[in-house]
């Protein structure tokens, strides 16, 4: 049985998400692990001696209680949403959310990461923080980013983004894997820019090599990478963007909302994450 692994704060843009995975978790025939992971206050001993350990203790059984007053929760939506028969186990981790989603993933044998990303919090750290380091190249199973924008709907017409690489090959066929277990196409773009450098015979060998496979290529000249992405998007009805590891820039600028609106969002669809070597 697979496994999915949904970190989560508790939050809107959590909840929501939730509600991708539990529908995700049915179709899939997956059991779900939900990670809250919280992260202890440094605090100077010499300050605070006396009451240093009292200090952690509160700090733990805080995290606690609220985890006790949100699992319940979720098994009601899991219930509302006649999702109740997927398994369902919970993980209360101290330590920071990338190191404890790796651990997660190795310890609960994870093939799958669903989780909630607004794009303007410290959450999202995950994703463009710092202290990630790029954490997606960290992680070899396929992880399901979900913006806050994006409204859960049967998932029909997976997009792909390539550059016909031979290293593309392997995270599409993780793709068509889950394309065919939900029903749904695979729709492949290439942006052919004015430096691309793809040729002919490349593409018509990749098009008669997944000949037989739920897919089709589309090719767009242009240098505006993102605004074609979106364009196919909109016009190809694409329920979850396929992203590679590699391209992480392009990754980021699809969640940062523009400098003048911080309520808009450029993408209101889930994105899937895959590692690529």
């Amino acid at each position: 049985m697979k496994r999915i692994l949904f970190p989560t704060d508790f939050s809107e843009i959590a909840t929501n998400a939730f509600i991708h995975v539990l529908q995700f978790a049915k179709v899939m025939q997956a059991e779900i692990i939900v990670l809250h992971s919280y992260e202890l206050l440094e605090f100077d001993e010499h300050f605070f001696h006396e009451n240093y350990s009292m200090i952690y203790d509160a700090v733990e059984l805080s995290q606690f209680d609220m985890f006790k007053e949100e699992v319940p929760k979720m098994h009601k939506m899991a219930k509302d949403l006649h999702a109740d028969q997927i398994k369902m186990t919970h993980r209360l981790m101290e330590g920071t959310l990338v190191d404890n989603v790796k651990k997660s993933i190795v310890e609960d044998r994870i093939d799958f990461v669903i989780m909630g990303t607004s794009g303007v919090t410290s959450w999202d750290a995950f994703f463009v923080g710092s202290n990630s380091g790029s954490v997606l190249l960290g992680i070899e199973v396929p992880m399901f980013c979900v913006p806050l924008a994006a409204k859960h709907r049967p998932i029909k017409n997976i997009g792909f983004t390539t550059r016909y690489r031979n290293k593309d090959k392997k995270a599409l066929s993780s793709v068509l894997e889950i394309a065919k277990k939900l029903n749904a196409k695979v729709k492949c773009l290439y942006v052919k820019s004015s430096t691309s450098d793809v040729t002919c015979e490349t593409i018509n060998l990749w098009e008669k090599v997944y000949g037989s496979e739920p897919i089709s290529f589309e090719i767009v000249n242009s240098d505006d990478i993102k605004e074609t992405v979106l364009a196919f998007v909109s016009a190809n009805n694409i329920d979850v963007l396929t992203m590679l590891t590699y391209k992480r820039g392009f990754f980021d600028g699809l969640f940062v909302p523009s400098y003048g609106d911080k309520s808009q969002y450029d993408i209101d669809i889930p994105i899937l994450a895959i590692h690529s070597d």
